[in-house]
């Protein structure tokens, strides 16, 4: 979990970069950028804004032969070892960048490297490495006064509510490939931020473990309680898997199986689906690991807790009163009408 609201930008260095296919070129600027009270607070605000509105997915660097290879993972160790180097190095990542913007999708723009202080990671106090790039520009008007006109002109800019692209590099697990939060807002080019310039896999952590494990339930639910059930119950055993992970610190694979598989003859099934499955969600030796809350959080807001039915109704189930879906709904079948029914008791209806 990150707080970035005390972060402290001690160094920026503000360079541009164009698309190496199209033979344009590379501005590396001689000194690092001045500061002034009335911009810093804005620029902050446009680099961290981001990260505190995503959900942590974090990244590690990682390279097929060992990490002293890889680039981009030797300057950051070089400038968490020499900040006062950051402005030189930054040179040296805007020139990896530039090399990797090969695509003619690519497009040119500036790029911000910023050494950071007093950044929150899991309560602990730690400095970061944030590159930040700014792509799209947008119109707008300038005015200026002389007598008593007053004169309009088109220009161009950057639009500080939205950041392009940028990562966050934590000075956190070296020996794994650092801690990394990344977000692009440009889908279009994806692959040329995460993978060609940051070179990173999925940090394996406890975040990691809880998600990957509630998004494989998830399917097992889809793909396997309601063949065999119903709707109602595929929706009943994803409470129960969610429930499950949040008043427990840790989990256990024998554990969830006896509180969350109410038919017996399901559990056979989910050992099979795992093992079927397992490489696809990279939990194929995972019964054990601590729970973490924010990916819990996370999964329950996208677990949809609603029965559609063909005949134009939903159903919404209560995840939170989970019990009143077990008491007050029933699923039946009408020989008339050959139609399956739902069966729903109350005592009186709510205001809205």
């Amino acid at each position: 979990m990150i707080n970035l609201y005390s972060t402290h930008i001690s160094t920026l260095s503000i360079h541009r970069v164009g698309n190496k296919s199209r033979n344009e070129s590379i501005l590396l600027s001689k000194e690092p950028f001045k500061f002034d009270d009335e911009l810093t607070p804005l620029l902050k605000e446009y680099f961290l804004k981001p990260f505190r509105e995503k959900e942590e997915n974090y990244y590690q660097f990682s390279h097929e032969t060992d990490l002293e290879f890889h680039e981009l993972f030797t300057i950051v160790s070089e400038i968490f070892s020499n900040p006062e180097t950051i402005h030189e190095q930054s040179k040296k990542i805007t020139k990896y960048l530039f090399d990797q913007s090969m695509h003619p999708h690519i497009k040119s723009g500036e790029v911000y490297v910023a050494y950071l202080e007093n950044l929150q990671l899991d309560n602990e106090k730690v400095d970061a490495v944030g590159i930040f790039k700014s792509e799209l520009k947008q119109d707008f008007l300038q005015f200026s006064e002389s007598e008593n006109q007053l004169e309009a002109s088109l220009q161009q800019g950057v639009n500080l509510n939205k950041l392009d692209k940028g990562c966050l590099i934590f000075n956190v697990k070296k020996e794994e490939g650092y801690k990394v939060l990344s977000v692009d807002s440009n889908r279009y080019d994806a692959r040329y931020w995460l993978e060609n310039f940051l070179g990173v896999d999925a940090f394996e952590d406890d975040n990691f473990f809880t998600k990957k494990y509630l998004k494989f339930c998830q399917d097992f639910a889809k793909d396997v309680v309601f063949p065999a059930e119903d709707k109602k119950e595929e929706v009943m055993f994803m409470n129960r898997a969610v429930n499950h992970f949040a008043k427990n610190d840790t989990f256990e694979e024998s554990s969830f199986v006896n509180e969350v598989i109410e038919n017996p003859a399901l559990i056979p099934e989910f050992a099979h689906y795992k093992t079927e499955k397992a490489p696809k969600y990279s939990i194929e030796d995972l019964t054990t690991f601590p729970i973490a809350n924010t990916a819990v959080t996370a999964a329950r807001k996208k677990i949809k807790n609603v029965i559609n039915l063909d005949t134009n109704i939903q159903i919404k189930m209560d995840f939170i009163n989970s019990e009143s879906a077990e008491k007050f709904v029933e699923k039946g079948w009408d020989e008339e009408k050959q139609m399956y029914y739902y069966l729903v008791y109350f005592n009186r209806e709510q205001k809205s």
